[in-house]
């Protein structure tokens, strides 16, 4: 975008009192917004011509200030070619810091932003944060600082700097050097975006970078026990009494959709009466902070039973003994062995399994399911029934019926 800019050089008047030479300004306007600059000169009153804006005469001394004075307009001029070509925003203040020398505020680090709204996050733990949102912001860190010393031999880079070909360098970055899956390379990205957002609302960045990014990563296959395999593991006899009740916990979960964190909390005042008489988990989401009701199936309701009396229970007021999420998935993979199961278990997979063959495939709808699960937005729920071929299987087999009797 073109901009005109005008220079007036003047006599700056002191008080009435005063007398001898006035001191020389230099007026620069752009756009009708204009700043002031002295120029370092003193000239008498008498002898200057305020429409040309130099002084009048062919005295030697005259001759020499009017060249020092049309030095700075070209210069300033100058200034103003130079802001054009660079395509940064011309204004009075930018050509008059860039005449004159003037430092700019120091630019915004990156990583020195990131750094600071971490530890504002680990100020905030237990209040709105868990430690593993910190831990992921740690890790997102931890990345850029090697990305930018592989990219850019630095430590550090200016906020203004980042573009949309940071970004697509950092996720490549994350890809072929750290051998990061596209989802958890998304996660990072997500998180930087963050910080560009916040930085955008300061005014740190004058354009987002982000603005033509999309993320091409695609979540994976997400793992669940069938029903044959849900009901080997419901009947299996485990002799080992901790691998046994790691079971139950993790059958709870198979039926009620609860994660690993929201389990560990789950107290047995959060188990009330729901609206068809029955008994109801109404709890809240670690992770989202949403609220989640669940009516408790048959299966449910027995495990709770058996362990209504259990000493760890008792302690701390919680519906069932869970352990660390290391300890039980430690535990898992030794039960996949037990009940012939060749998946590689994770505590997060009764989620998975609840979703899948205990209530979608059971034609549930997916409302309630994601009602049910706590979840934000359907599209997460979605993609459960994405991967359900059974459901797909009786859904054709039962429209098959319907046109053969037509």
């Amino acid at each position: 975008m073109f901009t005109t800019f005008n220079v007036l050089f003047y006599l700056k008047k002191r008080n009435s009192n005063q007398t001898g030479p006035l001191p020389i300004s230099l007026r620069i306007g752009v756009n009708g917004q204009r700043t002031e600059v002295s120029v370092g000169r003193e000239w008498e009153a008498s002898r200057w011509n305020s429409h040309a804006g130099r002084a009048n005469g062919t005295k030697e001394d005259a001759r020499a200030l009017n060249a020092f004075l049309d030095s700075l307009q070209a210069k300033l001029s100058g200034c103003h070619h130079l802001l054009m070509e660079a395509g940064k925003e011309i204004t009075a203040e930018n050509l008059r810091d860039m005449l004159t020398g003037k430092k700019r505020q120091k630019s915004k680090m990156l990583l020195d932003v990131f750094k600071e709204h971490n530890e504002r996050i680990e100020a905030l733990l237990g209040n709105g944060f868990e430690p593993n949102t910190l831990k992921g912001y740690r890790t997102t860190v931890k990345h850029l600082t090697a990305f930018i010393g592989w990219k850019y031999k630095a430590e550090d880079i200016e906020l203004n700097k980042l573009n949309h070909a940071f970004i697509i360098d950092f996720e490549f970055y994350l890809r072929s050097e750290c051998k990061i899956s596209g989802v958890s390379g998304a996660k990072y990205i997500k998180n930087l975006k963050k910080i560009v957002n916040s930085s955008l609302a300061h005014g740190w960045i004058p354009t987002n970078p982000f603005i033509n990014y999309k993320s091409k990563a695609k979540a994976g296959e997400r793992v669940f026990l069938t029903k044959d395999e849900l009901e080997t593991m419901c009947t299996k006899k485990i002799g080992i009494e901790r691998m046994a009740q790691v079971r139950d916990i993790f059958l709870f979960c198979c039926y009620t959709g609860l994660a690993y964190i929201d389990i560990k909390k789950l107290k047995r005042s959060e188990i009330g009466v729901g609206v068809d008489g029955e008994n109801w988990i109404f709890t809240t989401r670690q992770k989202t902070d949403t609220s989640s009701r669940i009516p408790l199936l048959g299966v449910a309701l027995e495990i709770l039973d058996k362990y209504k009396d259990h000493p760890h229970c008792d302690a701390d007021g919680t519906l069932l003994p869970v352990l660390s999420n290391q300890k039980m998935n430690g535990y898992l993979k030794e039960i996949a062995d037990i009940c012939g199961i060749t998946k590689t278990l994770t505590f997060h997979i009764a989620r998975h399994t609840f979703a899948t063959t205990v209530t979608l495939s059971n034609g549930v709808p997916i409302e309630t399911v994601s009602k049910m699960l706590g979840h934000t937005n359907i599209k997460t729920t979605q993609h459960y029934a994405k991967i359900l071929d059974i459901k797909v299987s009786d859904d054709m087999r039962m429209l098959k019926e319907k046109l053969s009797i037509k």
